[in-house]
């Protein structure tokens, strides 16, 4: 699993981090797992994916004739390792 280090945090923010984490039972690295996980996925985002479907439901959906249309165009070849080289 990755590793993140953050350095030159202010003494207060350390502080309050650790009081959190006493206060929900957890240490300090726990906390801070918990506040960036919720960061970076909160409660209320809406999927990408999920948004898609639901803007297509709304319209109908596809027709038989569509959804053949994208399935002759759809790349179905088995997808590559990108390459930074």
């Amino acid at each position: 699993m990755p590793s993140v280090t953050i350095r030159n945090i202010p003494d207060e923010v350390h502080r309050a981090i650790r009081l959190r984490a006493a206060q929900h039972g957890h240490s300090t690295e726990a906390e801070l797992r918990d506040i960036l996980e919720q960061a970076a996925k909160p409660e209320g985002r809406v999927k990408l994916g999920s948004f898609l479907v639901s803007i297509a439901r709304e319209k109908g959906g596809l027709t038989d004739e569509e959804h053949a249309i994208f399935e002759s165009v759809r790349d179905k070849s088995q997808a590559r390792a990108a390459s930074f080289e």
